[in-house]
């Protein structure tokens, strides 16, 4: 017979879970008092070492060791795994999260509710229901809007797409019946030509083939250009090729830049295609009293994306599609199953949110974010991208200022892109890799790197920080830019580039 405190539901479990709880804290406490910086000083053989040697039996034994098992797994990771609450990780749009919403993440594994049906989560329901429409006004959203969960923005945005696809399917069968392809016509979704990967990712997904990407030139600010969508539309042949959406970027990945919301919407308009703002990034300028007019014209988009595991601070996963028109979801998701949702329930208001999504099981993520929302309200969260936002402008002077580093692109929202200044110029690309690599293996900082298209058609290594953590200070920004220049001369020194 199970223990009666196995299960975490129960009194006893939970009871237990308590106690497991602040163990697994204690734990991870001592792990990181054994920590020197944001990541293990270790290659990545090492570390398989490590964790071969600590599970000699695998993860999968047959017989398990109990609760100290659970504790020293804790303890490892809190020694190995990358500390993202150290000021010196600035890599990834990967923020520390809030202890509020890791708290009220525990909430959502006690129970394990699931919200595609009523009454497998009723008050997760309620809540996901409720936030989303908090979420929509923010977005300047009307009452007709909706929304939904999803587990990251390459989820938001293959289902944005999806709408979209069948949106224009069904234009063309109000002509002729069939399917886009069956009539010849090649879809197009056009986005700029820095749009996350994931949006030719769901075309592909979606049977649109990543041919169906059109990319649109951006500006020195980095920027999709209105007038060059404007040209890319005009010049479709309506007998060959079918506009299936425009995907507008409010934060990209590699800059942070937003393109211009108003003029993409009114390019979109006037040609009747769907727009689509993937503002995964950006989504916490609308918590901002200062970076929200960056976001002016998301309320113009049929569909947006919002990553609230990035700019607010959430544990993954954290995702949400909104919609402008909620029947959206019905069109493409609106599906009733007899054993889960059906007609008669729904009638009767037992309905969860099954029609809304591609998942069927799905976790109450919503808890966490309701419980952050709850706890500091939209100034409090905004106040912290604020604080990212400082650090970020901060990074941009420092670095226009330092003799040994050259700006690429200054602060939009907490990202800054740069490069060390090679003595030799074309050592600059293996150089300014190495020393990523140098830092990464010291453990002593997490900076990210991207490559950037030059005029001449070539693209070259350049470094970037990602600043999400608002308890940074500006002499940890200043310390983490020392260490890239220090790396960068014991590379140069010691010719370890190649």
């Amino acid at each position: 017979m199970l223990e009666p405190d196995l299960l975490a539901a129960s009194p006893a479990g939970l009871a237990e879970l308590g106690r497991l709880v602040r163990d697994i804290a204690r734990e991870a406490a001592a792990g990181l008092r054994r920590r020197g910086g944001p990541l293990p000083a270790m290659s990545p053989e090492e570390l398989t070492r490590l964790v071969d040697e600590q599970f000699p039996h695998g993860v999968v034994p047959r017989a398990g060791a109990g609760r100290d098992a659970v504790l020293a797994l804790a303890r490892a990771c809190a020694e190995t795994t990358v500390d993202l609450a150290d000021p010196r990780a600035a890599a990834h749009l990967q923020p520390p999260s809030l202890a509020v919403a890791a708290a009220a993440d525990v909430l959502a594994g006690i129970f394990n509710a699931s919200v595609d049906t009523w009454d497998s989560g009723p008050y997760a329901v309620e809540i996901e229901r409720r936030l989303v429409k908090g979420l929509c006004r923010l977005a300047g959203y009307g009452p007709e809007s909706g929304g939904v969960l999803t587990p990251g923005g390459s989820a938001s945005n293959l289902q944005a797409l999806l709408i979209a696809r069948d949106a224009a399917a069904a234009k063309v069968r109000d002509v002729r019946s069939g399917g886009l392809t069956g009539f010849g016509l090649a879809p197009l979704v056009l986005c700029s030509e820095l749009a996350h990967f994931s949006v030719a990712r769901a075309c592909a997904v979606l049977g649109l083939g990543e041919e169906a990407v059109r990319t649109v030139p951006v500006d020195r600010r980095h920027r999709m250009r209105p007038e060059a969508l404007d040209a890319a539309l005009r010049g479709v042949d309506p007998g060959t090729r079918l506009p299936v959406a425009v995907v507008a970027t409010a934060g990209t990945t590699d800059y942070g830049s937003v393109d211009p919301l108003h003029e993409v919407a009114a390019v979109a308009r006037e040609h009747g295609v769907r727009l689509h703002v993937d503002a995964a990034y950006g989504c916490g300028a609308l918590f901002s009293d200062r970076l929200r007019p960056l976001l002016a014209g998301i309320e113009e988009a049929d569909t947006v994306t919002l990553d609230l595991h990035k700019t607010a601070w959430q544990p993954a996963a954290a995702s949400v599609l909104l919609a402008r028109d909620a029947a959206d979801f019905t069109s493409s998701t609106g599906l009733r199953v007899a054993y889960l949702n059906p007609d008669d329930d729904g009638e009767a208001g037992y309905d969860g949110l099954l029609g809304l999504s591609l998942q069927t099981t799905r976790r109450a993520d919503a808890l966490k974010v309701a419980a952050t929302f709850l706890a500091l309200g939209t100034d409090g969260v905004g106040g912290m991208l604020d604080a990212c936002h400082d650090l970020a402008r901060h990074a941009e002077r420092a670095v226009a200022a330092h003799p040994a580093l050259v700006l690429t692109a200054g602060a939009t929202l907490s990202t800054v892109v740069f490069r060390y200044a090679t003595r030799d110029p074309a050592a600059s690309d293996a150089v300014n890799g190495a020393l990523r690599r140098r830092l990464l293996r010291t453990g002593h900082a997490l900076v990210g790197r991207t490559d950037v298209a030059q005029d001449d058609g070539r693209r070259t290594v350049h470094l970037k920080l990602t600043l999400l953590n608002p308890q940074a200070r500006t002499t940890d920004v200043d310390d983490l830019l020392d260490a890239v220049v220090r790396a960068g001369r014991a590379v140069e020194e010691e010719g370890t580039a190649a």
